[in-house]
């Protein structure tokens, strides 16, 4: 019954779905669909059609294929549309009739505005737009929805330090990757943590390393960058009172000019280890090692925790004062707060940090779970509608407009999105378009064929890295 290829893209759909070639006016032969982040909080950046294009659309339909989900699609109780997906080989040869346009990688769009669009190239195949919705969906709304906190998390760091900070050279690696472990799938920690780094360098994420490489054009370049780390069975395994030596082994396999590695010091009691640790046993070691130790407080609520442990660090190592008039701790030692951060804590800590007086400088972020995890499809409200369809060579608008919900009210016509007169982007229909009206949406899929490839470099520019 069970199909043996797990990446069959006839059962990378709904269920309904199956049905749906039935439901259609007579005379179909167009349909227009298109995706938008309708509401949230976060401007759009959108990420990710090109991983989903190389991995899923870039292999024809097989005969194999059809006769496995046939096998299943029958035996979950529906209707399957054998004849129109052995036509598409008998036409197509396995390669999907469609044309898919979509604002560039990286491009910062406001919500409510139209990111992806698609419609089929041959008429016989009008129910296909619809069919992949489930699977371009989600390859849309995951990494881009990721891309957008990163982004406005990062539109955080970035005014913090423009506040506090002599210079912007350290943005990129001011909120790290933490979220391979608490991410849903293998998958998902692939697209989301490269999500993450259209925005910064800074991961833990050794699969999106790989996923930059595999679908964005980073084999030759490291997209991204960590540093050597504890964690608190590496520290708990020397035991309460060898609490000191296991900070000291720390010192002696890492610390070194120009270096830089994070421990871990909250698993018994952080002031101690702040105050009489690294502040008074290993204070002279901590001085003269030549790298950069980074102490990672792991508990407690974030924004008391952080400001206690930089007022305790700067009375046990001093600081300076920037050319902004805040505090800076010596360049040997720095802390990063990992735990309960999301972009709502994230403002609160950076303010915090301030108004005590230091720089955001001194401190560095890692995100998790707010990250990769607690993000949904609603977190901006995503969806892919239908907005026009061609029934006996005429071209007609179809819309939704719930009168239980107008929020759910979907765009009319076939689509196209420009920057106004105000410089401003703005959907608009596409039979507006002039000489002087452009859409910024561009083909990039057309027919089985990838016409666009942007390499992560090109992507990051996009976002004014």
């Amino acid at each position: 019954m069970y199909t043996s290829n797990f990446n069959n893209l006839i059962l990378n759909s709904d269920s309904y779905k199956t049905s749906h070639w039935v439901q259609y006016p007579a005379g179909s032969e167009y349909m227009s669909s298109y995706v938008e982040a309708r509401k949230g909080d976060y401007d759009v950046v959108f990420f990710g059609l090109q991983a989903f294009i190389k991995e899923y659309l870039s292999d024809p339909i097989t005969q194999q294929d059809i006769d496995d989900a046939e096998t299943v699609i029958t035996a979950h109780g529906l209707t399957f549309n054998r004849a129109g997906w052995e036509r598409l080989i008998e036409k197509h040869g396995g390669y999907l009739p469609l044309r898919i346009e979509a604002v560039p990688e990286g491009t910062i769009v406001p919500i409510s505005n139209v990111v992806c669009q698609v419609v089929n190239t041959d008429p016989e195949f009008y129910w296909l737009p619809s069919y992949i919705e489930t699977a371009l969906l989600r390859a849309i709304w995951y990494p881009s929805t990721v891309a957008s906190v990163s982004h406005y998390c990062k539109g955080i760091l970035r005014q913090a330090l423009e506040r506090s900070a002599d210079n912007m050279d350290s943005l990129a690696f001011r909120l790290h990757d933490f979220g391979a472990r608490g991410a849903s799938s293998f998958e998902s920690v692939a697209l989301g943590s490269l999500a993450h780094l259209v925005n910064f360098s800074g991961t833990d994420s050794m699969t999106a390393l790989v996923a930059a490489s595999r679908w964005y054009g980073m084999d030759k370049d490291m997209p991204a960058f960590s540093i050597p780390a504890a964690e608190h069975s590496t520290m708990t395994a020397w035991g309460r009172d060898g609490e000191t030596a296991a900070f000291a082994n720390m010192l002696e396999q890492f610390g070194g000019t120009d270096k830089a590695f994070s421990v871990v010091s909250d698993s018994y009691d952080l002031w101690n280890a702040i105050d009489n640790i690294w502040g008074d046993a290993l204070k002279e070691d901590v001085k003269n090692m030549g790298g950069t130790l980074v102490i990672r407080p792991d508990s407690g609520e974030p924004v008391k925790v952080v400001r206690e442990a930089l007022e305790r660090l700067a009375v046990k190592f001093g600081t300076t004062t920037n050319s902004k008039g805040y505090k800076v701790l010596p360049d040997y030692v720095r802390i990063i707060q990992g735990d309960g951060i999301s972009a709502q804590s994230l403002s609160k800590i950076v303010n915090a940090v301030m108004d005590a007086g230091f720089s955001a400088e001194n401190i560095t972020f890692g995100m998790g779970g707010g990250l990769l995890q607690q993000v949904n499809r609603d977190t901006m409200s995503w969806a892919m509608k239908a907005s026009a369809i061609c029934i006996n060579g005429s071209w007609k608008d179809i819309y939704k407009d719930p009168v239980t919900s107008h929020s759910k009210r979907s765009k009319k016509g076939r689509l196209a999105l420009i920057k106004n007169a105000s410089g401003e982007l703005e959907t608009i229909k596409a039979d507006a378009l002039s000489e002087n009206k452009q859409s910024l949406l561009r083909d990039v899929f057309v027919d089985g064929r990838l016409l666009v490839e942007d390499n992560l470099t090109s992507i990051r520019e996009r976002t004014g890295w």
